[in-house]
This record gives C-alpha cells, structure tokens and sequence, in this order.
C-alpha cells in the first residue's frame, strides 16, 4: 500500500478526563487506544495526524480540507451524546468526499439501536433471541405470556451500560422492575428477549469485500457465584473491583468442533453484512438449548484495544496490531456498497458525479 495521509478523528471529550479514578465512561481509556492506534498507523510507514473533535463539525470541516487526508480513521465514539452522533459524524466525513475506516453511518446508528438490529437480521433469516420485544410503556407487559427467564437491555446502549445483576429477570414483577428501571434511568425504551443459557461467543470480523473470521473468543461464566447471572454487564466489561470483573473470562481460542465454528463464522459474517457493516466489527453469540447459534448483537464500531476483543483474535490469527489496521484502511478504499452516505460534495465542492 502507498503512503498514505492519515487523519485519526476521535471524541475531544476523553481529553477532559484526568485519571483513571474520574473515569466514569471509559473516556481515559480511550485517548490512550487513540494513540495506541497511531503509533500502529505510523509504523506502517503513513502519516498520522490525531483530530480531537467536540461538538463543532465546521471546525472538522476546515481541518480535513487542509490536511486533505487520503483516509479518515474514524474513532469517533461518543459517550456524552450517543448513537446519533456518532452517525453524523461517519455522514459528515463522507458527504466531504473522504473514505473513511469501519462501517458507514447507517450501520453505527443500526448496531447501536438494538430493536431495530434485531428486526432486521430476523427479517433476513438470522436467528435471534426469542419473545424480542420493543417495551416503551409498563402497560405494555400486560396481556403476554411471558415464558422465564427473559433479560432486559437499555435498547440503545452499548458496552454493558444498563446491564446489572437484576438484569435476567425470572417473574413478572422483576420484569416489570427492571424495565421501569430502564425507562427512569436512561429515558429509552426496554428490549425484552429471551434468556439463552448457552455458551456465548465474541465473533471478531475484518475485510471489506472479502470478510474474514476470526478465531472465535468463548466468554466464561463457570467461575461466577450462582447468585450472578452469566451475562457480560456493565461491571464484568470495566468495573474491576467486582466479583463480575474478576471471575469472568474471555478464551480465545474457544474451543469448539470444526461444524459449531463453520457456523458460528457463518452466522457471524451474515449478520454483518445485513446490518451494512464494514471493516471490522464483533458478534457476540450465544447458543440456544438445542446449541444453534443466535445473534445477540452486532457491533461495528468495537473497541481497537491492542490487548483486547478484536486484536486479540486477530493476533491468534497470526495478524499483528499495526497489519490489523492496515486490513481496516485496506476496506476503507474498497467501499462500502451499501453506502447511503454519497460525497454530496468533494475537496473542490464539486458535486459527486451521477451515477452511469
């Protein structure tokens, strides 16, 4: 690959945070991935320059048609405003003409609403969790036949937010708590689904045109006390003081038969791409009781961590961290086909050209 001009956009708002301990949200952590991701980008020969962005767009807008970047790295995950955002922002660095890293805006505003991810793959044949329900208002619980256990999401969360100890739910009146719960707290609506006690699976993807799966990382519950739902909460993903954080793990490579990781990685590939996602992204899996795979989440915009999720698969694949992002640059010049962000204008505010 020629050299490349870089422009890494990240959220200016974890510069704010000044330690570890202040750190609510994850911001911290991310500034130092940020720069983590650099360093991998630079030693790959290209030029970086690292873009703090706020909630001004016109100050993005002036510094990529100075820099003229050949590729945007999109890192851009916004802990204060939410999904909306982050899919302006995908939308705003398209409509100016650049190619940009991961999954177009469609695809982030998709993965990060769960309701409407979970209608889509069940419309194009991927299985899902059973009773998935959209729950707006309490009443709504009423008049259902509600088969236990069932577990409870804040519907347009992501990294475990919203996810607790009270979230597998096993009558009606926990049920009802733990979505009034959601409805106070985070002023969303509840998604309602079945609870599959099967072994769960992070499955990482890469590529543009052309996906490739990567070796399948099993999440482990045995340890956690019975008291503790086996589910990937809030505190098992950040809090490290709890029994949550301490006693769940992730192994990869799991440990599966060739026909349970065929269909896994198929299930997994499918998903993504009903979803329009792009470059890289996570499926997190679980098997239901007769040990078919079913798609809880897709995400498109998972966490770059050198240690961790994506990059820790990639290297059991033998892809170490600067090659692992260059595959994601590499399918930032590739498309993605199912764009409905067009460059309505370029560099030289020339209209995209029409179509043939």
């Amino acid at each position: 690959m020629r050299k490349l001009r870089v422009a890494l956009v990240y959220n200016a708002y974890a510069d704010a945070q000044e330690s570890a301990e202040d750190d609510q949200s994850g911001a911290a952590y991310l500034r130092e991935m940020i720069f983590t991701i650099a360093r991998a980008v630079r030693r790959l020969g290209h030029k970086v320059t690292v873009i703090p962005l706020t909630d001004d767009l016109n100050y993005l807008q002036r510094r990529l048609r100075r820099l003229k970047p050949h590729v945007v790295f999109n890192q851009y995950d916004d802990v204060v405003h939410g999904a909306l955002y982050e899919m302006r922002v995908a939308a705003f660095i398209r409509m100016l003409g650049f190619p940009i890293t991961g999954s177009p805006a469609i695809a982030l505003g998709l993965s990060r609403h769960k309701y409407m991810a979970a209608s889509l793959l069940q419309g194009a044949g991927v299985p899902i969790p059973g009773q998935t329900m959209l729950i707006e208002r309490i009443g709504e619980l009423n008049g259902r036949d509600w088969k236990f256990p069932l577990i409870v999401h804040a519907s347009q969360e992501h990294a475990g937010i919203g996810l607790d100890r009270h979230s597998v739910v096993h009558t009606k009146a926990a049920l009802k708590d733990k979505v009034r719960e959601i409805l106070k707290t985070y002023r969303q609506p509840a998604l309602v689904q079945d609870f599959l006690a099967g072994r769960e699976f992070n499955v990482g993807v890469i590529g543009g045109r052309k996906l490739r799966v990567l070796p399948l990382a099993e999440v482990d519950y045995s340890a956690l006390p019975g008291t503790i739902p086996p589910i990937m909460s809030y505190a098992a993903k950040w809090i490290e003081t709890t029994v949550e954080f301490q006693k769940t793990r992730v192994l990869c490579p799991a440990k599966t038969k060739p026909e349970l990781t065929q269909a896994i990685g198929e299930t997994a590939k499918k998903a993504f791409r009903v979803v329009g996602g792009w470059g890289y992204g996570r499926v997190d899996i679980r098997l239901d009781s007769e040990g078919r795979p079913r798609v809880l989440e897709v995400n498109c915009n998972p966490c770059l961590d050198n240690d961790m999720g994506l990059a820790r698969a990639a290297k059991r694949a033998g892809i170490n961290y600067s090659a692992l992002m260059g595959i994601i640059i590499k399918a930032a010049f590739e498309g993605p086909p199912f764009d409905m962000n067009l460059p309505i204008f370029g560099l030289n505010n020339r209209p995209a050209p029409r179509p043939k």
